[in-house]
């Protein structure tokens, strides 16, 4: 680690649970770069991936969005792909695009959205947008007759998610120059949906941990316990 990395990293004090109020005063203090740096949530959840009924995939929308202008591709034909280019979709096709995929590997967005009827087309797809998290999924909503709701909320800041095989959930949150309050409530947004999908099958204590870090920055731990207080209000 180089010195402004150590230096700020005394800063955190790594027996300490924050209460989310201190966390996001805290997260400025320890930013050392030029760029606006995004703040990422990582969250450990009591639950178990590998039953099916534990894994949990869904999507977010943040109150004031995550600070990146996003890219977005729509696989529709006729009506549908009007109303994707009018809610300012940046592609729309349908067998076009997926050639395009296939011969060039053409990977140049950063969400995509389906009708249910072009899903037998992106299906060819999915080797290569699969493993990007790019793939279309009814349970994020991104496989919908209803694309211009869907492209409208991805551009506003409509966040994807998905445990990973330990459990745990990353998503960003925004932008340090968003400052504390809005970081606040976009974490909270996210927080609170997780609990909502808490599934009925899991045991014990469902949020294990919950971190806040920036890009370059080191993590700062939560008091799940007030997440919960916070959350349930």
């Amino acid at each position: 680690m180089g010195k402004k990395y150590e230096a700020i990293r005394k800063l955190v004090d790594r027996d300490k649970r924050y209460t989310l109020a201190e966390a996001v005063e805290l997260l400025p203090k320890l930013k050392f770069t030029k760029f606006d740096e995004t703040i990422d949530v990582a969250a450990r959840l009591g639950v178990n991936p590998k039953h099916a009924d534990q894994m949990i995939r869904s999507s977010c929308a943040l109150p004031h969005g995550t600070g990146k202008s996003l890219r977005v591709v729509v696989f529709a034909k006729g009506e549908r792909a009007n109303e994707a280019r009018e809610a300012g979709a940046d592609f729309v096709g349908a067998e076009d695009l997926v050639d395009r995929v296939l011969k060039e590997n053409w990977l140049e967005f950063d969400s995509a959205i389906a009708t249910p009827d072009m899903m037998g087309l992106v299906g060819r797809l999915g080797r290569i947008l699969g493993p990007r998290n790019l793939m279309p999924n009814p349970k994020v909503g991104t496989v919908t007759m209803d694309v211009a709701k869907a492209v409208r909320e991805i551009k506003a800041g409509r966040i994807e998610f998905r445990t990973e095989k330990t459990g745990i959930v990353h998503a960003p949150v925004g932008k340090m120059s968003f400052g504390p309050d809005k970081l606040r409530e976009n974490i909270l947004a996210l927080l609170d949906t997780l609990q909502r999908l808490k599934p009925s099958t899991a045991k014990g204590k469902y949020f294990k941990s919950v971190s806040l870090s920036s890009t370059m920055g080191p993590s700062v731990r939560l008091d799940t316990n007030e997440i919960v207080a916070l959350i349930e209000r």
